[in-house]
């Protein structure tokens, strides 16, 4: 990942911190982003090299700025690792709040468009342009009360699966190369456990759930596979083999 420029949205949460330490490792410029300044700050302290913003997604003309910033300090943008989440939702269909869908697809959904929006076509042109989110296993079987949360989850694939299709070379019709080297991927877990949950419940196994490492290592390996076969691809990582 020498001389690549990641974005990582959502890098003060446990899977953005370990997306970020590995991109590190592996070479990449990583730009980590969040909402919350003084995470941040703890975030850049721990991750020597990370570079971090502070932006609202949910605002078009910040990422518009934020975008312009990155690309006139690093002269390029490659990659988008998107991992803005949330959870709302209850016990019965009738739990499904507007407020709750404000709250997520805004969070979900707006970020994501924003944001892909005025990346997608630098990222097409990149020799190794990767676009990637994490959804939920449950947009495969929603339950009544998750109704707003899955479906906010089902339309951030539908519009990760339109991306995927302006990389090809039929796709966008503006400016999309011969031969795509740019993808869009959707990793789809049930949830994230860290080594933080591990030890506050040193009983519990988690059934089920993804490790943030397992994320990372995906995400680093993601860069080095074949755009053609990778793009539009959504990928179950409950079941991802963790190396050593």
């Amino acid at each position: 990942m020498d001389n690549l420029v990641v974005i990582v949205t959502g890098a003060t949460g446990s899977a953005g911190r370990a997306v970020c330490r590995e991109m590190l490792i592996a070479g990449a410029t990583v730009i980590g982003v969040g909402h919350d300044a003084d995470r941040l700050a703890v975030l850049g302290t721990s991750l020597t090299g990370l570079h971090t913003y502070q932006v609202d997604l949910s605002d078009s003309t910040a990422v518009r700025e934020f975008v312009a910033d990155v690309r006139d300090a690093h002269g390029r943008i490659d990659g988008l690792i998107h991992l803005v989440g949330g959870w709302r939702g209850g016990a019965t269909f009738a739990s499904n709040t507007d407020a709750d869908w404000a709250f997520l697809s805004g969070g979900l959904i707006d970020t994501l468009r924003h944001l892909t929006l005025e990346l997608h076509q630098e990222i097409a042109n990149s020799a190794t342009g990767r676009v990637a989110i994490v959804s939920s296993t449950a947009v495969s079987t929603p339950t009544a009360g998750n109704a707003n949360y899955v479906a906010a989850k089902a339309a951030s694939e539908a519009w990760m699966l339109a991306l995927a299709n302006a990389f090809t070379p039929a796709g966008d019709g503006v400016g999309a190369p011969a031969e795509p080297t740019a993808a869009a991927v959707i990793f789809a877990v049930k949830a994230f456990v860290d080594g933080v949950m591990r030890a506050e419940a040193p009983t519990r196994t988690f059934p089920g759930f993804t490790d943030v490492n397992d994320l990372a290592w995906a995400v680093v390996e993601m860069f080095a596979q074949d755009a053609a076969t990778l793009n539009g691809r959504r990928i179950v990582l409950d079941a991802w083999d963790t190396p050593g």
